[in-house]
């Protein structure tokens, strides 16, 4: 028989199984199953039995005409769609039917036009006993949609076909006997539920360990399995929803259970790859319920694979350098100017080469609560304890380390290294163990015997930096008064050789900053196309910004100053000084700089998602964020500030921070960029005056705005502006009431009539932590009150933002306008009447 003919007799036998089953249509509301004799059209639901799920056509997000088989939640009054059959195969239009074929597949046509989209593609021999052949489709209590037979076992489930979402009692891993890779995929976009960019999923090399992929590139590491939970996410705990690890020959999964069938609890792993825990639950005792984040994940750079390089362990709690990557005991960066720009990717090496670690008196040091390295080229025996894997390591010379594979309650299992150990991470609680070869030297000095070994290196690390900072800081202080009658020229600022593609710029006193080179003129213009219109990616009030490609293929943005650009060279020098002295995770990155035939460009990293702001106000949704990133980024920008005025060695006042000075890296973590107004404070100073207000309006504080005085307090003001704008997807000048003047205003007035979350972004679709976001709002607003003192300091923001402790009450803010007041800047009174700035030069506001 040939192909067509094939075909015709296939088209011929499903046209005449619908022709049959039209006439026995699945017209119960409350049914949880279909047969073979039964229809499910577009607008019938399959119901589980306690209406827990349903199953139907859907459309999803802002979609329009594209429908979908889905399963969701019945209860939960906003639709939440956790698993899809067609994601990508969508019917056009309401033409869509669900039904069993003659074949005993479970089938999605297009009735206008006859043509299956999607079928579970099972294939029976011609003799099968009249038991083993499939009789019905049923939407069970768990979510799981099962294709059974007459004998009542299954011949199909949608558990082994996850989406995006992982379920109770749903595994995920590798089921050998079946060829089965249990994985789940992100969603392409919020309105598209074909398959997406990311992917988490179980790996069996070394010791079977998960894997979050971008494609085929894994971007974070769960880790392997350690007895209670993946080693990389510490608040996996059995409290709520107790893990069952399976590790046979026919499989390797693990999967959960939870103990109140009615706080439902789900793992999805969203379109811009993270993979957040929530649970519906109430909260208040009220009866309400919501979605309540458990956990998501990554949540900082140190979950980036390998972020640190080998031997390199990453430690988002290093408030001392800044900077979260540092080398394991005996070891040192092996690209040092790397390190020095904050990029740890290439690791490790030791520091002495000459180390001698076989068999000559060598041991291991203990690294406390970590995530262990990735363990595929890692060897596993199940059946020895600790001591016996020390010994197992020690005898074999290429034993990196070694760790217990299991670390619940007494729980055996041995796991060791062979090469390099790579993407280690600390925790502040619920890591583990790992000990790591070291030389016989580095034992003397630190004593293998010393329980306390490793709080002397926590110790060493903390205190010397310090003491190096504080020495530093007197010598800046020094130098500073010595020169500060110094005229200001083009040649106090810097020091360029012709004909050199690298050089140094000098500061006053003629120190270079650390590591930013100097680019020839004709290397930025190749690298952008001779600032070609199609690499322009911004302009702001000084310049624009282009996207360029350096011969080595990296990417680079570089801010080119018009040359009636207002950020004359006292400018540039500031930026350029203050950000290659200033280094810090949420701080954007200078790379170098040009001053070549009256041009004036600084070159920084590039940073793929551009500014916040076209996030948050523009159209850039490509990436969704959800609530757990858009805390991540008001967290980030508040460690950034934290580290400009308090734990840098220079005491920065930013005095522009807004949305689109907020940039996002390719994680979407934020950093801080244009410090081309910012100024530098003496040790004791606490605030300045100038006569020459510049900013952005609408971010700019009362006192700054108003007389031209600035301090830490100025940055706070427009820290809390942006965090509000954050949480309401709004720009300030936004009124969410007709009488009202900008959105500070209104947050005040919702406030205050208990209605706060009423201004939280409907992109978020109510999907957020409460509690968290009311605490959210209550800092923005101790930020932006009218006068300096009210408000906290960076280091009150922090800690209010990650801590459940008691907050004061906020005054009314400072710029709502619906009321005229007068402030005295030293006192908390206010009085009516128009407030006059005097000979204030507002010279550079831009508006919004």
């Amino acid at each position: 028989m040939g192909r067509q003919d094939l075909a015709f007799k296939n088209n011929i036998t499903l046209l005449l199984s619908l022709l049959f089953i039209s006439f026995h249509q699945c017209c119960s509301s409350t049914t949880d199953t279909i047969t073979v004799n039964e229809i499910l059209k577009d607008g019938d639901l399959l119901i589980s039995n306690a209406n827990s799920y349903a199953l139907g056509f859907f459309t999803p997000g802002k979609s329009t005409g594209k429908r979908y088989v889905g399963i969701w939640y019945r209860k939960i009054p906003q639709r939440l769609v956790v698993w899809v059959a067609n994601r990508n195969s969508p019917v056009n239009g309401k033409s869509g039917a669900l039904f069993i074929d003659g074949s005993g597949n479970l089938v999605i046509q297009d009735t206008k036009t006859n043509i299956s989209v999607w079928n579970t593609s099972l294939s029976f021999p011609a003799t099968t006993a009249p038991s083993s052949r499939v009789h019905s489709a049923r939407i069970q209590e768990t979510g799981n949609l099962v294709l059974s037979r007459v004998d009542q076992t299954a011949a199909w489930q949608s558990f082994d076909y996850p989406t995006n979402t992982i379920l109770a009692h749903m595994r995920l891993g590798l089921v050998n006997r079946r060829g089965f890779n249990l994985s789940i995929t992100s969603w392409k976009s919020a309105d598209d539920p074909a398959v997406g960019d990311f992917t988490v999923s179980v790996q069996n090399k070394g010791k079977p360990q998960a894997f979050l992929f971008k494609d085929s590139t894994p971007v974070w590491r769960l880790g392997p399995w350690n007895g209670i939970r993946w080693s990389g996410v510490p608040e996996m705990t059995p409290n709520i929803t107790p893990y069952i690890f399976t590790e046979n020959d026919d499989q390797v999964t693990e999967e959960y259970s939870i103990k109140d069938p009615d706080m439902y609890t789900i793992v999805m792993l969203n379109e811009s790859g993270t993979l957040n825990k929530i649970i519906w639950k109430g909260e208040n005792g009220d009866g309400n319920k919501k979605w309540v984040g458990n956990w998501y994940y990554p949540n900082d750079d140190c979950d980036g694979y390998g972020h640190c390089g080998a031997f390199g362990i990453c430690s988002p709690y290093n408030q001392v350098s800044g900077f979260e990557c540092r080398c394991v005991l005996g070891f040192e960066p092996k690209m040092a100017a790397e390190w020095i720009r904050r990029d740890g990717r290439h690791g490790c090496q030791r520091s002495d080469v000459g180390d001698v670690l076989c068999h000559h008196g060598e041991g291991f040091f203990k690294l406390e609560n970590v995530k262990i390295p990735d363990t595929e080229m890692a060897l596993l025996d199940k059946s020895i304890g600790l001591e016996e894997c020390e010994d197992l390591c020690l005898k074999n010379c290429s034993c990196s380390g070694y760790a217990r594979a299991n670390i619940s309650d007494g729980g055996m299992g041995c796991i060791t290294w062979y090469g390099e150990l790579i993407d280690m991470r600390e925790f502040p609680k619920g890591g583990q163990d790992m000990y790591i070869r070291v030389s016989s030297s580095h034992l003397a000095q630190y004593g293998k015997k010393d329980k306390g070994h490793h709080r002397k290196w926590v110790i060493i690390i903390v205190v010397v930096p310090l003491i190096g900072a504080f020495i530093l800081a007197l010598l800046w202080v020094r130098m500073k008064k010595t020169k500060a009658n110094k005229p200001l020229n083009s040649e106090s600022i810097r020091s360029y050789e012709e004909g050199s593609a690298m050089g140094k710029l000098r500061d006053q006193a003629g120190q270079p900053p650390s590591d930013v080179l100097i680019f020839d003129l004709n290397t930025i213009q190749t690298a952008t196309n001779t600032f070609a219109a199609e690499n322009k990616i911004g302009e702001g009030g000084f310049g624009s910004v282009y996207k360029g490609t350096l011969k080595n293929g990296e990417l680079i943005a570089v801010k080119r100053l018009t040359k009636t650009s207002s950020q004359g060279i006292e400018e540039f020098r500031n930026e350029v000084i203050l950000i290659a002295r200033l280094q810090h995770r949420n701080l954007v990155r200078l790379l170098g700089y040009c001053l070549q035939q009256g041009e004036k460009m600084l070159v920084y990293e590039y940073l793929p998602h551009k500014g916040l702001d076209g996030f948050i106000f523009g159209d850039r949704h490509y990436i969704h964020l959800d609530w757990g990133m858009r805390f991540k980024i008001i967290s980030g920008v508040a460690q950034g500030l934290l580290y400009l005025h308090h734990d840098s060695r220079l005491r920065i006042i930013h005095r522009d921070l807004k949305a689109s000075n907020v940039l996002l890296d390719a994680s979407m973590h934020p950093k801080i960029s244009d410090f081309g107004m910012a100024r530098i404070f003496e040790e004791e100073q606490v605030e300045a005056n100038t006569n020459r207000v510049v900013g952005t309006y609408g971010y700019m504080s009362p006192e700054y705005a108003m007389v031209g005085q600035f301090s830490i307090k100025s940055d706070v003001f427009s820290f809390g502006v942006l965090l509000l704008e954050i949480v309401s997807g709004k720009k300030n000048k936004y009124k969410f009431k007709d009488d009202s003047v900008n959105l500070i205003g209104d947050v005040w007035d919702f406030w205050n009539e208990d209605r706060a979350l009423d201004i939280v972004d409907p992109q978020l679709n109510r999907l957020f932590d409460g509690r968290e976001v009311l605490r959210c709002i209550h800092v923005g607003l101790l930020c932006v009150q009218p006068y300096p003192d009210d408000r906290p300091n960076m280091s009150d923001v922090v800690f209010m933002l990650s801590n459940e402790t008691k907050l004061p009450p906020p005054n009314r803010p400072g710029f709502d306008l619906n009321t005229n007041q007068n402030f005295d800047l030293c006192s908390s009174t206010m009085s009516g009447g128009n407030q006059s700035i005097g000979s204030v030069s507002i010279t550079a506001i831009q508006g919004r």
